[in-house]
């Protein structure tokens, strides 16, 4: 098992990173491999909603998104990392998650969302990030309180035991359930049956 952790703060070892590696410190403990993937300080393009990706099956842009998907083929569960900017998750991060989602199929492979803040806006960020589970067939993965941590180097991080007990926690609880995941499988549990075809209404016609 494998979870791919996904940092997209602009700064590689910054706080986020520190969230994020806590976590997967924990996942190596628990016996789930990991990988932290940084999306590096080039710029990310928006999602053109050219339509392309459903016939290369990866984006027509060729940066770190490609990367990602390539990595996510052998990946469990993910967790994505983001620094709070205006109370939001990272611009960089916003636009590889809409072509990340949008041009791969992370179906039923856990997710989680880490943000990292000085001081406030940090729930309105993690809110942002776990729509991108929600509307993907994801399982969503928790701790035992929001997925935050706070301070403005990575040594203040560290002294917000709270958030980085609920690192651990995250990491725990997610290898918990990819570890309930592949006992399913191995009992014959399959994916739930998907409805076919996929409703679309529109409010205006």
């Amino acid at each position: 098992m494998k979870v791919l952790l996904i940092n997209g703060s602009p700064h590689e070892t910054g706080c986020t990173y520190t969230a994020l590696h806590e976590a997967a410190q924990e996942l190596e403990k628990n016996g789930v491999s990991t990988q932290i993937f940084w999306l590096g300080k080039k710029p990310v393009a928006s999602c053109m909603a050219c339509g392309a990706c459903a016939k290369l099956g990866k984006c027509v842009v060729e940066d770190a998104v490609n990367e990602a998907l390539e990595l996510a083929k052998d990946a469990d569960g993910f967790i994505f990392g983001s620094p709070v900017h205006y109370a939001a998750a990272s611009g960089a991060i916003t636009a590889f998650l809409g072509r990340f989602f949008y041009a791969g199929d992370h179906s039923y492979k856990p997710g989680a969302a880490v943000v990292s803040c000085r001081r406030g806006g940090a729930s309105a960020a993690f809110d942002q990030l776990n729509k991108f589970f929600t509307i993907s067939n994801m399982p969503v993965v928790s701790s035992n309180y929001w997925n935050m941590v706070h301070g403005s180097t990575p040594e203040e991080v560290y002294q917000d035991e709270e958030g980085m007990q609920g690192m651990r926690m995250l990491g725990k609880n997610m290898a918990w359930l990819l570890k309930c995941i592949e006992a399913g499988k191995k009992a014959g549990l399959g994916h739930p049956e998907q409805e076919q075809p996929r409703m679309r209404t529109n409010f205006i016609r």
